[in-house]
């Protein structure tokens, strides 16, 4: 094509159409973005704006172009006309658009390409970290104008793309190849359109909000990427040869949105590269040429099937899952198996999900994955956080659990403490794990967003805990009382669950409540532990008490119950005596309780033996006497003069038995002794004691 004005207004005139097409798209984008409240649309409002600089440029630089044309017909007719002798010397003076033109893509073209790199580098931070606080909130993504995005969506993705072939298709010609990076902006804009209507027809449609969650921080992104080429091609285009006559290339044309506006070189770039590398015209084969004819229907096939791929969902054994058609439930219970149904996203499936929650090796609280699961057993905490599982003994006096948290309980009624107020509250620490598994999944997925549910029914839960345990005494809760605790509580916690959901319910079955690791605080456990030490040492003084009664009785009767059973005949024995009772009934008794101390076999059995012993001794004592008496009065009364005599000798004989008796004759009237020792002996004689 011939590089004259009229090549170079055309390409001025498609400049300037594609400027006013993009400022339409960036105040539609604009207009839309603050109605909506859509951050993403927002961002791509900021993309079209700093492309209006792009065709800006584009549209000054072909109107230098024709400029530049029109110059040097003027100065060709000039030198036609036999003037051209006295321009000789100033030929570069009468060219000021020429040199415009050159300086222009020597300064201006490289600072615009700048320009616009810093923009889209800034713009994608500013919108990237303020798009990650949308991506990361806990609530559900909704659209304020869903319609709006997906009509302004496709029209911008039309227009874009539709406009972007037909730059693309005239940048084909040498002297219109500046007009690419023109058709990469409009590309990019078709892009960002189709998405955004994508995002905005997937979370109408399906109710997800998994594409419009992350939109916008999938823009700028882009923005980021297209800024960093444009940085990378400024740097390129400082080392790359030109050719004569050829403009160059400008930093901000995108080569990979300029694959997209021109998709036709996608095929001529992989031809040449499998050309390249196999060194053949692989390119001209017929296999080759057969496949790129049907290249583009067997895309469509894969796609196609790919798609209707999506009508067979396989639900794992341990799920169950509900049928959204049109984001309506179809089907509200959907057991494990393969399952048919329309293809995305006319039917999605929807298993509800949960976020189990990890404690670190340092007991630090950290969340945990997401579980996609409908049934098993599911466990909440609804007291104070179960022991660290730390090999360690779990004791009161002694930290055994992370952020361990105190329930409020009524004092001890046998010993309240009262403060000005009234009655001072206990504080105690209990764990009540709570076991549950769903059993309606539509109640179950309707009642609340994934990562909200189990926090939801953890502090329904705590709160029930919390009023039941304020009823109860620090003695009930330490105590006996415990067992009934649980029950209290499950009863309790299923009334509260079943008023979720507008009295529906939360669509879980409650099949474990438990009352377990009850302690006080740390800080008072000791003395707790005192109050066991002196049970303990009561229990070791009523040990000791009934040890001395058992050693004691064993020993004076026996045995134990021997003992009580002679105790109680005592008892009887007393009452009886006490009330008046016959003489023969208490002479049994007494023999009763003889006989029982005979077989006892204890000091007291052998006492009594003793004294039987001595009293039958005694007695036969006492009975030969009696008859010895007998026997004298008989002697007596048969001899009394020589029962008297033999009596007179007997005492004689008794009196003198142990004294010296002398005889001597009746007619002596004095009777002389006398008593003197016998010689002394000198102890201080040598000779004394010695043998005579």
């Amino acid at each position: 094509m011939k590089a004259d004005y009229l090549t170079y207004r055309r390409g001025t005139t498609v400049s300037i159409t594609g400027f006013l097409i993009q400022l339409l798209l960036t105040l539609v984008f604009l207009i839309y973005s603050q109605y909506g409240q859509d951050h993403a649309a927002l961002t791509a409002a900021m993309h079209l704006g700093i492309g209006l600089l792009a065709w800006a440029t584009l549209g000054l630089m072909f109107d230098l172009h024709r400029r530049e044309r029109l110059e040097d017909l003027e100065i060709e007719a000039i030198g036609k006309s036999g003037a051209s002798s006295a321009f000789d010397s100033s030929e570069g003076e009468l060219r000021p658009a020429a040199q415009r033109l050159a300086a222009m893509q020597k300064f201006f073209v490289p600072g615009v390409s700048l320009l616009i790199a810093a923009l889209l580098l800034g713009f994608g931070w500013l919108r990237l970290t303020s798009g990650r606080s949308l991506v990361e909130a806990d609530d559900a993504v909704f659209a304020k104008l869903p319609g709006w995005g997906i009509s302004i969506g496709i029209g911008t993705a039309f227009v874009g793309f539709v406009f972007a072939r037909f730059v693309a298709g005239m940048a084909k010609q040498r002297v219109w190849s500046s007009l690419r990076g023109g058709a990469a902006f409009a590309v990019g804009s078709a892009l960002f359109g189709l998405a955004l209507a994508l995002a905005h027809f997937i979370a109408y449609a399906t109710k997800e909000d998994i594409v419009l969650r992350y939109l916008p921080v999938i823009f700028p992104l882009g923005m980021l990427v297209l800024g960093l080429e444009v940085i990378f091609s400024f740097a390129l285009n400082l080392y790359r040869p030109r050719r004569p006559g050829e403009d160059p290339r400008a930093a901000f044309d995108s080569r990979v949105l300029g694959f997209l506006a021109a998709p036709d070189k996608i095929a001529e770039s992989i031809g040449e590269a499998i050309n390249y590398q196999f060194g053949v015209d692989v390119a001209g084969t017929w296999f080759y040429r057969l496949l790129s004819r049907w290249v583009l229907i067997l895309l469509v096939l894969a796609v196609g099937t790919t798609w209707l791929l999506t009508s067979f969902v396989v639900i794992q054994p341990h799920q169950r899952a509900m049928i959204l058609t049109w984001g309506e439930i179809s089907r509200r219970d959907v057991g494990p198996g393969l399952t048919m149904k329309w293809p995305w996203p006319i039917s999605t499936v929807e298993i509800p999900e949960y976020q189990r929650v990890h404690y670190g090796d340092d007991h630090s609280e950290s969340k945990g994955e997401i579980i996609r699961t409908a049934s098993g057993v599911r466990v909440i905490h609804l007291g104070s956080n179960p022991p660290t599982n730390d090999n360690k003994p779990i004791l009161w006096t002694t930290a055994h659990a992370l952020n361990e948290s105190l329930m409020i309980v009524q004092t001890s009624t046998q010993r309240a403490g009262r403060s000005e107020g009234g009655i001072d509250p206990s504080l105690v620490a209990v764990e009540v794990p709570l076991h549950y598994t769903i059993t309606n999944v539509e109640l179950y997925d309707q009642f609340a967003s994934p990562a909200a549910r189990d926090e939801i029914l953890k502090g329904i839960g705590r709160r029930e805990v919390m009023r039941y345990l304020s009823t109860l005494t620090i003695d009930d809760v330490l105590g006996a009382s415990r067992t009934r605790i649980a029950a209290d509580l499950r009863q309790r916690l299923d009334e509260a669950y079943s008023q979720l959901n507008g009295g529906k319910g939360a669509g879980i079955e409650i099949l474990f409540v438990g009352a377990e690791g009850v302690h006080p605080p740390q800080a008072v456990a000791i003395h707790f532990e005192g109050v066991v030490q002196e049970k303990q040492r009561r229990e070791a003084a009523i040990e000791d008490a009934q040890r001395y009664k058992i050693e004691v009785l064993s020993r004076t009767a026996g045995s134990v119950g021997r003992a009580e059973r002679i105790a109680a005949m005592l008892d009887e024995l007393d009452v009886s005596s006490r009330s008046g009772g016959a003489d023969e009934e208490l002479a049994a008794i007494r023999v009763r309780i003889q006989h029982e101390l005979e077989q006892a076999g204890g000091q007291m059995g052998a006492r009594i033996i003793q004294a039987s012993a001595q009293r039958w001794t005694r007695h036969m004592h006492e009975r030969g006497l009696a008859a010895l008496h007998q026997g004298q009065v008989a002697s007596y009364n048969a001899a009394p003069e020589l029962y008297r005599a033999k009596q007179y000798f007997a005492a004689l004989r008794e009196a003198m038995k142990d004294a010296r008796v002398y005889v001597v004759p009746e007619e002596l009237a004095w009777i002389r002794f006398q008593l003197e020792d016998q010689g002394t002996t000198n102890i201080f004689d040598p000779s004394a004691g010695a043998p005579q």
